[in-house]
């Protein structure tokens, strides 16, 4: 029997919504609309799965979740004290007399993980892993870089977002009704109390997109009351569509005069696995699964979209080095080209919210003396923060005719 040549390739997409106590998996495939998420107790929706890791006593097999807490309480297993900070921290764990670097027993767990059976889902090879933390920079960036390599990971199968980002993918991927106006976020992990509004400009194309966040402090006691306050000042003066409620903090029958006020003319909705679904959907966005009209411009999301003018085949076009929206940690923008004039780049950028180019020249003082069109450069675009990008131009000569310098030239573009 032949294969059908229309027949493309599943695509699975796991999301992973980590933090230091607990975390939650989803999975998603092309063929899916809505992710699974994953469940410790068959049948339930027992979704939270503790961030623990312990090694069975003197033997090198390991367990994680609920398993772990489990062999540890029984004394049949030693449980990795805090390996995912300080995984983050780059540092050693000792079990059993037995160093270990945290990042490599971060990689176990996620092996582990990453391996839990799924109700419906026939595992194929993972096409994207996108996790989700806290909060995004460096020290997280490292580290999971880090865990994809020792899970033999290739760099474009790994997405990192924050839960700002997650909870934009998530909302947007809803019923339209929902986000209709402004949507509230309240997460509250029993300590703090944050929100987030979600906010559309629909003048724009793609819609433009921002999140305004906030923390609220303690409820401590009275906690309904001390909620509606916030809620109630919260919704003041705005038009809200949705409202969205996650976090340990939410557990428990207390939610009564607080919930009635939410509920007035809103959606809403509580549950704790919004992040790791999030995280899910903004795969499928990154795969091409879904359509998106939307750009989101946040905290960690360039803020500025570069191009290149060039001639090809005696047409001009414009090449893309980098694009606003993206996450500018693992962004990076490269091309090669050969000079055609003066010695100088002459660079288009535009932020999301701004209709018209701005045109930034570049010269390259001191380039070598030589006849034209026998230079060829290669230009790279590296972000070093969201709103600013290091051009990096390398001379790379023109084979025996101009021998290569690799002399460099630097210029920093900041969005203004």
């Amino acid at each position: 029997m032949g294969t059908d040549p229309e027949k493309k390739e599943s695509l699975l997409i796991a999301g992973v919504d980590i933090g230091k106590d607990s975390t939650f998996l989803s999975f998603v495939t092309s063929e899916m609309d809505e992710p699974m998420t994953v469940s410790t107790v068959m049948g339930s929706e027992s979704f939270q799965i503790p961030t623990a890791l312990a090694k069975k006593k003197g033997i090198g097999q390991w367990f994680i979740g609920n398993d772990a807490l489990s062999q540890e309480r029984l004394s049949m297993a030693i449980g990795c004290d805090r390996f995912y900070e300080k995984a983050l921290d780059d540092e050693k764990v000792y079990v059993e007399g037995e160093e270990f670097l945290a990042r490599d027993l971060l990689s176990v767990y996620f092996r582990k993980l990453l391996s839990m059976p799924v109700s419906g889902i026939t595992k194929v090879e993972l096409s994207l892993l996108v996790i989700c933390v806290e909060e995004l920079d460096m020290r997280v960036f490292s580290t999971m870089n880090a865990v994809a390599q020792r899970l033999n990971l290739s760099r474009n199968k790994l997405y990192l977002i924050d839960k700002s980002e997650s909870f934009y993918y998530y909302t947007l991927s809803q019923e339209r009704s929902i986000f209709l106006h402004d949507v509230l976020l309240l997460d509250y992990d029993g300590a703090t109390l944050k929100h987030c509004f979600l906010n559309k400009d629909v003048r724009t194309k793609p819609v433009t997109v921002t999140l305004e966040k906030g923390s609220d402090g303690e409820l401590l006691d009275m906690k309904d009351e001390r909620l509606y306050d916030i809620a109630e000042s919260l919704l003041k003066g705005r038009i809200v569509s949705g409202i969205y409620l996650t976090g340990d903090g939410f557990d428990g029958d207390w939610l009564k005069k607080s919930l009635s006020l939410m509920l007035q003319g809103r959606r809403l909705f509580l549950g704790k696995n919004l992040y790791s679904k999030g995280a899910c959907f903004a795969g499928m966005v990154r795969l091409s699964l879904k359509e998106w009209p939307y750009v989101y411009i946040g905290d960690n999301e360039l803020k500025l979209n570069i191009s290149l003018k060039v001639i090809d085949s005696n047409e001009m076009k414009f090449v893309t080095l980098l694009s606003a929206g993206e996450n500018w940690y693992d962004e990076k923008g490269e091309c090669e080209c050969i000079l055609d004039g003066n010695p100088s780049l002459e660079l288009y950028i535009r932020k999301p919210d701004v209709r018209r180019d701005e045109v930034v020249y570049l010269p390259l003082l001191g380039f070598p003396e030589r006849e034209n069109r026998t230079s060829r450069i290669r230009i790279e675009a590296i972000p070093v923060s969201d709103s600013e990008v290091k051009m990096i131009v390398t001379d790379l000569g023109f084979g025996e005719i101009s021998p290569q310098t690799k002399k460099t030239w630097e210029h920093i573009i900041k969005a203004k």
